[in-house]
């Protein structure tokens, strides 16, 4: 199961770009914004029914939300807090997790859009993500976003979608970091 869910959490998880100083940031106010989000994946192989009916139940609860929380059952959207400072807005990592180790190619930045390449190499897996990722300023409160992929490995070939819109909340970000 883990070699399945690899290339959702490589992309999912390294939706950051880092950026040199002459890069121009988001025009967004900093603060608490709230994340809308919705990813799916295709093309990953369904696990035998047969298998999933000799987990034990919990084991299988587990795998099938897991399934489930990738998009590998459809869409699935979830809602999250995020803190947008001055730092994540000149590091082009607002709106986004860092925690892959993944190449990112900014090409094009404005006060308004960011757009950039993303590639990712799997260091226990034959596999590869390559994608585009979209955020645009829609209005100094309000951001939304794309991005695509498609992740090659083990002969298998997956198709990644993900998009968002999120909210300005206010100044204050309490305990959301």
């Amino acid at each position: 199961m883990r070699t399945k869910l690899f290339p959702v959490l490589i992309v999912l998880s390294s939706l950051t770009v880092w950026a040199g100083d002459n890069i121009t940031s988001l025009n967004v106010k900093e603060g608490l914004w709230e994340v809308t989000s919705t990813h799916s994946m295709t093309g990953m192989p369904a696990i035998p029914p047969e298998t999933l009916a000799n987990m034990p139940a919990e084991q299988r609860a587990r795998i099938e939300a897991a399934m489930k929380q990738s998009g590998m059952g459809g869409p699935s959207t979830d809602v999250r807090k995020e803190c947008i400072t001055k730092e994540k807005l000149d590091k082009h990592s607002a709106f986004s997790n860092n925690r892959g180790d993944c190449t990112r190619t900014v090409l094009n930045s404005t006060s308004s859009k960011l757009e950039m390449k993303i590639h990712c190499e799997g260091k226990d897996q034959k596999m590869s993500t390559d994608g585009t990722f979209v955020v645009e300023a829609v209005s100094s409160d309000s951001a939304k976003g794309s991005f695509h992929a498609v992740s090659n490995g083990g002969g298998r070939t997956m198709n990644i979608d993900f998009s968002f819109s999120s909210k300005y909340l206010g100044p204050a970000c309490g305990d959301v970091k």
